[in-house]
């Protein structure tokens, strides 16, 4: 979007702050703030690739946002962006191109300093690869159940004799004994997953809800699959979305989750379970379509910083 188009000219020009103008922090700084917002460019991305998403969370907080906007009403949050709340971004997590040990240990102990200090992490990527350390970060915030979007399911347990990478992240989560649930919803199409890759992850007791059944049955199955003392860690991988929503990713399958969809799922998840964290990875601005999937991943993670702050409440 040029920035003669931008609707941050008309009411109050170009942010001071990160995400959705909250105010910046150095990372380990947490004070009272109820959410912390930070980027992982990357962890752990397979050779044949690279770091393709690590431009992702400047792109995402650069989508939409001018001075103050978190005062103004969202409507689909029913209130300000943080209802009274309180959230600072911390920017971008060092990133090594070539050191991925040092990368997921920076991430979990970032995240762990979050937790620690009684907040909440939303991460944004970078490749799908971050949440195996965040998820590392809860073994002393457990119980947790996962809560994933995704068009593809994550359970090889190597790929390119990579065990970190993209592909094996809902694997590593189902090793960690603080991980007592994993709902996964959006598949679709084809992956990397093999038919024996589904067979570990029903044998593990996933429940696995594919595009096919959430169309035929409703998104309240996702709702009725998460007890309602849960403490729950949304994993959201932007493939999910369908590619008319955002473009800008690196396996596009059709038949994705609407924005609305994604939008009122979360809200009702949140209204049930108690939101301890959040990440959203995978968006690819270099495949990105006039600005599409950067907005709809910008209001998204404005969304999840909303019911996170709240979830405190």
């Amino acid at each position: 979007m040029s920035d003669e188009l931008r609707i941050g000219n008309i009411v109050g020009g170009a942010t001071a702050g990160g995400l959705f103008d909250v105010p910046w922090a150095a990372p380990g700084e947490v004070g009272d703030a109820d959410v912390v917002v930070m980027g992982a460019r990357t962890a752990t991305p397979y050779p044949s690739v690279g770091p393709y998403c690590a431009d992702g969370p400047d792109a995402i907080r650069a989508a939409v946002g001018w001075p103050g906007m978190g005062e103004h009403y969202d409507f689909d949050l029913g209130g300000t962006l943080l209802g009274g709340r309180s959230a600072v971004d911390w920017g971008n997590l060092e990133c090594s191109d070539d050191d991925f040990a040092a990368n997921r240990e920076e991430i979990r102990q970032r995240v762990a300093q979050v937790l620690d200090a009684g907040g909440a992490p939303l991460v944004l990527g970078g490749d799908d690869s971050i949440p195996i350390p965040i998820l590392q970060a809860y073994e002393h915030h457990g119980p947790i159940t996962i809560l994933q979007l995704d068009a593809h399911i994550d359970w090889r347990d190597e790929l390119q004799g990579e065990r970190n990478g993209l592909s094996s992240n809902m694997r590593r989560a189902s090793e960690m004994p603080w991980v007592e649930r994993i709902v996964q919803i959006g598949a679709r199409g084809s992956g990397s997953a093999r038919p024996n890759d589904v067979a570990d992850a029903l044998a593990w007791g996933v429940r696995l809800l594919p595009m096919t059944d959430l169309r035929r049955t409703g998104l309240h199955q996702v709702v009725e699959a998460l007890r309602a003392d849960a403490r729950v860690y949304i994993a959201l991988d932007i493939d999910a979305m369908d590619p008319s929503v955002v473009p800008g990713v690196i396996g596009p399958a059709p038949g994705g989750f609407q924005y609305g969809e994604v939008l009122d799922l979360f809200t009702a998840v949140a209204a049930k379970c108690s939101l301890v964290g959040a990440n959203l990875a995978e968006f690819a601005p270099g495949a990105d379509v006039g600005g599409r999937g950067a907005l709809a991943s910008a209001r998204l993670a404005a969304s999840l910083m909303g019911l996170l702050a709240r979830s405190a409440a």
